[in-house]
Protein backbone atom coordinates (compact mmCIF):
# COMPACT_ATOMS: atom_id res chain seq x y z
CA UNK A 1 0.00 0.00 0.00
CA UNK A 2 1.73 3.43 -0.41
CA UNK A 3 2.42 6.03 1.93
CA UNK A 4 -0.32 8.27 0.58
CA UNK A 5 -2.90 5.51 0.61
CA UNK A 6 -1.78 5.25 4.48
CA UNK A 7 -1.75 8.62 5.38
CA UNK A 8 -5.65 9.46 3.58
CA UNK A 9 -6.65 6.17 5.94
CA UNK A 10 -5.28 7.60 9.08
CA UNK A 11 -6.55 10.63 8.61
CA UNK A 12 -10.32 9.07 7.81
CA UNK A 13 -10.01 7.56 11.35
CA UNK A 14 -10.50 11.05 12.57
CA UNK A 15 -12.21 12.50 10.24
CA UNK A 16 -15.63 13.31 12.29
CA UNK A 17 -17.55 13.07 8.83
CA UNK A 18 -16.55 9.64 8.01
CA UNK A 19 -18.69 6.78 9.04
CA UNK A 20 -16.49 3.37 9.51
CA UNK A 21 -15.45 0.13 11.06
CA UNK A 22 -13.36 1.35 13.76
CA UNK A 23 -15.46 3.93 14.92
CA UNK A 24 -18.31 3.69 17.91
CA UNK A 25 -21.03 5.58 15.52
CA UNK A 26 -20.29 2.81 12.95
CA UNK A 27 -22.48 0.57 15.06
CA UNK A 28 -24.98 3.01 16.29
CA UNK A 29 -25.93 4.84 13.61
CA UNK A 30 -28.93 2.73 12.12
CA UNK A 31 -31.82 5.04 12.57
CA UNK A 32 -29.85 7.63 14.23
CA UNK A 33 -28.42 9.71 11.47
CA UNK A 34 -29.91 12.92 12.72
CA UNK A 35 -28.84 12.23 15.93
CA UNK A 36 -25.96 10.98 16.21
CA UNK A 37 -24.19 12.68 12.81
CA UNK A 38 -25.17 15.42 12.15
CA UNK A 39 -27.42 16.43 15.28
CA UNK A 40 -30.47 17.77 13.16
CA UNK A 41 -34.04 16.47 11.70
CA UNK A 42 -33.13 17.83 7.86
CA UNK A 43 -33.78 14.75 5.43
CA UNK A 44 -31.48 12.69 4.39
CA UNK A 45 -30.27 12.10 1.02
CA UNK A 46 -27.91 9.09 -0.32
CA UNK A 47 -25.70 8.96 -3.23
CA UNK A 48 -24.37 5.20 -3.84
CA UNK A 49 -20.64 4.09 -5.39
CA UNK A 50 -20.12 7.94 -4.63
CA UNK A 51 -16.41 7.56 -5.45
CA UNK A 52 -14.58 11.01 -4.13
CA UNK A 53 -17.84 12.28 -2.97
CA UNK A 54 -17.96 15.16 -5.65
CA UNK A 55 -21.77 14.91 -6.60
CA UNK A 56 -22.53 13.81 -2.77
CA UNK A 57 -20.56 17.39 -1.81
CA UNK A 58 -21.79 19.43 -4.93
CA UNK A 59 -25.64 18.82 -3.56
CA UNK A 60 -24.77 19.81 0.25
CA UNK A 61 -23.32 22.92 -1.33
CA UNK A 62 -26.63 23.53 -2.88
CA UNK A 63 -29.10 22.42 -0.14
CA UNK A 64 -27.90 23.12 3.13
CA UNK A 65 -31.49 22.80 4.24
CA UNK A 66 -30.77 18.33 4.03
CA UNK A 67 -28.09 16.02 4.99
CA UNK A 68 -26.06 14.11 2.63
CA UNK A 69 -24.30 10.75 3.00
CA UNK A 70 -22.04 9.38 0.66
CA UNK A 71 -21.65 5.51 0.29
CA UNK A 72 -18.44 4.14 -1.01
CA UNK A 73 -16.15 1.08 -0.12
CA UNK A 74 -12.68 2.50 -1.22
CA UNK A 75 -11.65 4.69 1.87
CA UNK A 76 -8.92 6.56 -0.52
CA UNK A 77 -11.82 8.13 -2.48
CA UNK A 78 -14.30 9.09 0.55
CA UNK A 79 -10.90 10.76 1.92
CA UNK A 80 -11.50 13.23 -1.01
CA UNK A 81 -14.87 14.07 -0.52
CA UNK A 82 -14.65 13.76 3.55
CA UNK A 83 -11.38 16.44 2.94
CA UNK A 84 -13.05 18.84 0.76
CA UNK A 85 -16.01 19.11 2.68
CA UNK A 86 -13.90 20.14 6.26
CA UNK A 87 -11.80 22.27 4.32
CA UNK A 88 -14.87 24.55 3.04
CA UNK A 89 -17.06 24.16 6.34
CA UNK A 90 -19.74 22.08 5.03
CA UNK A 91 -21.73 20.00 7.72
CA UNK A 92 -24.47 18.92 5.78
CA UNK A 93 -22.25 15.74 4.89
CA UNK A 94 -20.97 12.52 5.64
CA UNK A 95 -19.60 9.81 4.35
CA UNK A 96 -20.23 5.91 5.06
CA UNK A 97 -17.43 3.61 4.20
CA UNK A 98 -19.04 0.14 4.00
CA UNK A 99 -20.19 -2.24 1.10
CA UNK A 100 -23.80 -1.48 -0.68
CA UNK A 101 -25.19 -4.75 -0.12
CA UNK A 102 -24.96 -4.01 3.55
CA UNK A 103 -27.12 -1.08 2.89
CA UNK A 104 -29.78 -1.75 5.49
CA UNK A 105 -26.89 -2.39 8.45
CA UNK A 106 -26.56 1.25 8.54
CA UNK A 107 -30.72 2.73 7.84
CA UNK A 108 -32.94 1.96 9.50
CA UNK A 109 -36.29 1.31 7.05
CA UNK A 110 -37.36 5.00 5.79
CA UNK A 111 -34.94 6.59 6.84
CA UNK A 112 -33.72 7.74 3.62
CA UNK A 113 -35.70 10.82 1.82
CA UNK A 114 -34.09 10.71 -1.48
CA UNK A 115 -31.11 8.20 -3.24
CA UNK A 116 -29.44 8.76 -5.90
CA UNK A 117 -27.16 6.15 -8.04
CA UNK A 118 -24.46 7.90 -10.32
CA UNK A 119 -22.15 5.82 -12.71
CA UNK A 120 -22.36 2.41 -11.06
CA UNK A 121 -20.16 -0.18 -12.00
CA UNK A 122 -22.19 -1.78 -14.72
CA UNK A 123 -20.72 -5.54 -14.46
CA UNK A 124 -21.76 -6.57 -17.88
CA UNK A 125 -21.65 -10.00 -17.50
CA UNK A 126 -24.80 -12.15 -17.66
CA UNK A 127 -23.71 -13.83 -14.10
CA UNK A 128 -22.57 -10.65 -12.48
CA UNK A 129 -26.59 -9.40 -12.99
CA UNK A 130 -26.86 -9.59 -9.01
CA UNK A 131 -24.34 -7.52 -8.49
CA UNK A 132 -25.73 -4.86 -10.47
CA UNK A 133 -27.32 -1.51 -7.92
CA UNK A 134 -30.82 -1.61 -9.94
CA UNK A 135 -31.10 -5.62 -10.16
CA UNK A 136 -33.83 -7.01 -8.14
CA UNK A 137 -31.88 -7.42 -5.02
CA UNK A 138 -30.82 -4.11 -4.47
CA UNK A 139 -34.82 -2.38 -5.67
CA UNK A 140 -36.03 -4.51 -2.66
CA UNK A 141 -33.62 -2.81 -0.64
CA UNK A 142 -34.37 0.42 -1.61
CA UNK A 143 -38.17 -0.58 -1.56
CA UNK A 144 -37.37 -0.78 2.35
CA UNK A 145 -35.33 2.24 2.93
CA UNK A 146 -36.35 5.05 0.77
CA UNK A 147 -39.31 6.87 2.32
CA UNK A 148 -42.55 6.01 0.65
CA UNK A 149 -42.99 8.47 -2.24
CA UNK A 150 -39.55 9.06 -2.03
CA UNK A 151 -37.55 9.89 -5.34
CA UNK A 152 -34.32 7.60 -6.46
CA UNK A 153 -32.01 8.56 -8.74
CA UNK A 154 -30.42 6.74 -12.03
CA UNK A 155 -27.64 8.12 -13.71
CA UNK A 156 -25.03 6.24 -16.27
CA UNK A 157 -23.06 6.42 -19.34
CA UNK A 158 -23.10 2.49 -20.02
CA UNK A 159 -26.98 1.62 -22.57
CA UNK A 160 -26.72 -1.66 -21.60
CA UNK A 161 -26.83 -1.05 -18.09
CA UNK A 162 -29.69 1.56 -18.70
CA UNK A 163 -31.34 -0.66 -21.22
CA UNK A 164 -31.67 -3.58 -18.49
CA UNK A 165 -32.25 -1.43 -15.66
CA UNK A 166 -35.85 0.21 -17.15
CA UNK A 167 -36.84 -2.65 -18.74
CA UNK A 168 -36.61 -3.85 -15.37
CA UNK A 169 -38.28 -0.55 -13.46
CA UNK A 170 -40.85 -0.69 -16.19
CA UNK A 171 -41.87 -4.46 -15.41
CA UNK A 172 -42.72 -3.48 -11.90
CA UNK A 173 -46.53 -3.01 -10.74
CA UNK A 174 -44.77 -1.08 -7.35
CA UNK A 175 -42.70 1.34 -9.23
CA UNK A 176 -43.77 4.61 -11.17
CA UNK A 177 -41.13 5.92 -13.85
CA UNK A 178 -41.56 9.58 -13.34
CA UNK A 179 -39.14 10.19 -16.62
CA UNK A 180 -36.19 9.03 -18.22
CA UNK A 181 -33.65 9.77 -21.43
CA UNK A 182 -31.37 8.53 -23.03
CA UNK A 183 -29.34 11.77 -23.38
CA UNK A 184 -29.47 13.69 -20.17
CA UNK A 185 -28.14 16.94 -21.61
CA UNK A 186 -30.63 17.33 -24.56
CA UNK A 187 -33.65 16.67 -22.40
CA UNK A 188 -36.20 18.30 -19.88
CA UNK A 189 -34.47 16.48 -16.45
CA UNK A 190 -30.64 18.47 -17.65
CA UNK A 191 -31.16 20.22 -14.61
CA UNK A 192 -32.15 17.66 -12.12
CA UNK A 193 -28.43 17.39 -11.36
CA UNK A 194 -27.69 20.92 -10.45
CA UNK A 195 -24.70 21.50 -12.82
CA UNK A 196 -22.82 19.10 -10.70
CA UNK A 197 -20.87 16.86 -12.65
CA UNK A 198 -18.52 13.90 -11.25
CA UNK A 199 -14.76 12.77 -12.64
CA UNK A 200 -16.58 9.98 -14.08
CA UNK A 201 -19.45 12.03 -15.79
CA UNK A 202 -16.78 14.39 -17.42
CA UNK A 203 -14.39 11.68 -18.80
CA UNK A 204 -17.11 10.16 -20.67
CA UNK A 205 -19.25 12.70 -22.01
CA UNK A 206 -15.50 14.65 -23.18
CA UNK A 207 -15.76 11.19 -25.41
CA UNK A 208 -19.04 11.73 -26.45
CA UNK A 209 -20.56 9.24 -24.49
CA UNK A 210 -24.41 10.33 -24.09
CA UNK A 211 -25.62 10.10 -20.47
CA UNK A 212 -28.39 7.77 -19.56
CA UNK A 213 -30.71 8.94 -16.30
CA UNK A 214 -34.45 8.30 -14.86
CA UNK A 215 -35.85 8.93 -11.80
CA UNK A 216 -38.39 6.74 -10.11
CA UNK A 217 -40.14 6.04 -6.91
CA UNK A 218 -42.21 2.95 -5.04
CA UNK A 219 -45.55 3.65 -5.46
Amino acid sequence: MSRKKLVRFKENEYNPNVVQEGKAIFEEVKGNWNSKQFQNDKPLVVELACGRGEFTVGLARVFPDQNFIGVDIKGSRIWKGSSTATAEGIENVAFLRTQIQLLEKFFAPEEISELWITFPDPFPRDGDEKRRLTSPKFLEMYKTLVKKDGIIHFKTDNTGLFDYSLELVQSREDIEVIGFTHDFYQSEWKDDHFGIQTRYEKMFSEKGEKIKYMKIKFV
